[in-house]
């Protein structure tokens, strides 16, 4: 019996999966389509979801495959993001399809593949499990007991509709198609962000020979499902632009609008909801993909303990509690992002007067920037060192020999590296006694890494340069789950350990009761 189903084979539920392996967890991925459809879709990566792949070690793949751009935008106006505080200060641009290849092959080599053509069409939870009906060509009148569901399965989620999970929000107030297409009269920009009297119109070279082109009307009453083809989408560009850049040979067009849901709840027993399942909104700033893959790494270390008995259930209510404000902040985001967009006289005096105090202080862009990048965000993980919360910056280090995690027998180092493995850090720049005795029931869940960083501070997104902790709790997903003291080790303050006890057992659940030792042979 598979530990965890995953439906929905997309970036969110690759990323689920690939953590789950990671941790050890049987896995089976479902997915109702037959086969990867080859369509682009979202877009590109931000700085945060860089840096999850960097923390598993599996960066390099996807900046080979796409590009750097250090320029965003807001609803249009330019965001600059060579001035945030990350190893990856940019935005990747690379389509959707290229992450699912390289997350997919990954999975592969973690020993699971993707069971295509079988969709889930019943649920049944029962005390110790949930039995799943599927589906399809590969799965059609089968049965199979698992002990946790994750529907990953997009913002129609079958998983999401048979819980009866609610999904409240705002209808759609204008109508988008998006197409990847070649222009034999492109614009002389590389990248164009227009707002004109009949509606908006974005185009960007995608690849060689290659544009996404995207036209928003609103007020327009046209279904999500309506058929879409080039000639809709040239008519539109038209309309809007006045031109259609000489389009030609579609790779694929789409139809979406800014209908912006987010489910009431993420969990119901042992059947969770994360990625476009669990929130849609309107694809402004490229966020959704990102929001989707960080849910999976924020429930996938939680979802192995508890599976594997080393946490109590109620660990998986931290993951609604933790990533439901987040989305919802996404969602407010990218509702304002529309509401600036409307090309009338009310709405560009807003934006005109938006853009100048843009302008006036940096403080504002830094503020959309780190929101959009996902670079700001603070779980509330308790009061104290400001880092608490935060995810942990990159910092260089020295490692001490014999350390707990993949980084070897010592030498330099840097801060992500320690997290390669997938599992939490205790990260001692100070060599405190007493923190191994206190990590030895964790042992398998946390890796102790003794220390130096000769540079006491640290630049922190949003926060500016802050002093470093000397002892740092890091969770599988980054983020920083208890500081220790600040001050120097020669000042006589030590760390407290019995709230580093508290804070492991708060974390990744209560330690291991200590092994008796083996009985001699007589």
């Amino acid at each position: 019996m598979a530990t965890v189903m995953i439906a929905g084979a997309g970036p969110t539920g690759l990323m689920l999966a690939c953590e789950l392996r990671l941790a050890g967890i049987d896995v089976v991925l479902v997915d109702r389509l037959p086969g990867r459809s080859g369509q682009s879709r979202a877009g590109g990566m931000h700085a945060r979801t860089m840096e999850v792949m960097d923390q598993r070690g599996l960066l390099d793949g996807f900046l080979t495959g796409g590009v750097p751009m250090q320029i965003g935008h807001f609803s249009g106006l330019e965001l600059d993001f060579s001035g945030l505080a990350t190893r990856y200060p940019h935005m990747l641009r690379i389509p959707q399809s290229d992450v699912e290849v390289l997350l997919e092959e990954h999975l592969a080599k973690l020993g699971t593949q993707v069971r295509w053509s079988a969709g889930v069409t019943g649920i049944r939870q029962g005390e110790h499990g949930v039995t799943v009906e599927l589906g399809g060509d590969s799965g059609d009148g089968e049965e199979l007991v698992v002990d946790y569901l994750v529907g990953c399965d997009g913002g129609r989620s079958t998983v999401r509709k048979l819980l009866g999970i609610g999904f409240p929000g705002t209808e759609p107030t204008l109508s988008s198609i998006l197409g990847d297409v070649e222009l034999t009269d492109p614009p002389a920009a590389p990248i164009v962000e227009e707002r004109r009297p009949n509606g908006r119109l974005s185009v960007f070279a995608f690849g060689e020979n290659w544009w996404r082109v995207t036209t928003t009307e609103y007020d327009a009453d046209v279904a999500r499902d309506t058929p879409v083809d080039v000639e809709d989408l040239r008519a539109t560009l038209i309309r809007i632009g006045g031109t259609d850049f000489g389009m030609h040979s579609p790779r694929w067009v789409s139809r979406f609008n800014d209908s912006t849901r987010q489910a009431d709840r993420y969990r119901q027993g042992r059947v969770l909801l994360a990625g476009d399942a669990a929130h849609i909104h309107f694809p402004a700033g490229g966020q959704g993909m990102n929001l989707g893959i960080q849910d999976a790494v924020n429930l996938g270390w939680k979802l192995a303990l508890v599976a594997r008995g080393q946490a109590p259930a109620h660990l998986l209510d931290s993951y609604q509690a933790e990533r439901h404000p987040v989305a919802a902040r996404v969602l407010a985001n990218t509702r304002a992002q529309t509401a600036l967009g409307r090309p009338d006289t009310h709405t560009s005096a807003l934006r005109e007067m938006f853009e100048t105090l843009m302008a006036q202080d940096t403080a504002g862009p830094q503020h959309l920037a780190g929101m959009v990048s996902a670079l700001d965000i603070r779980y509330p993980l308790g009061d104290g060192h400001p880092l608490t919360g935060r995810r942990v910056p990159d910092f260089d280090l020295t490692t001490d020999s014999g350390s707990g995690s993949d980084s070897g027998s010592g030498g330099r180092s840097r801060v992500f590296e320690l997290l390669h493995g997938g599992r939490g850090v205790l990260l001692d720049l100070a060599g405190h006694a007493g923190t191994a005795a206190v990590l030895s029931g964790w042992a398998g869940r946390v890796d102790l890494v003794t220390a130096r960083r000769a540079e006491p501070t640290v630049a922190v997104p949003g926060l500016g340069r802050c002093v470093l902790p000397r002892v740092l709790l890091i969770r599988p997903d980054g983020h920083v789950a208890w500081c220790g003291p600040t001050e120097p080790a020669g000042d006589g303050v030590g760390v407290d350990l019995g709230a580093l006890h508290a804070a492991l057992t708060d974390t990744f659940g209560p330690a291991e009761p200590p092994r008796a030792p083996a009985a001699k042979a007589t």
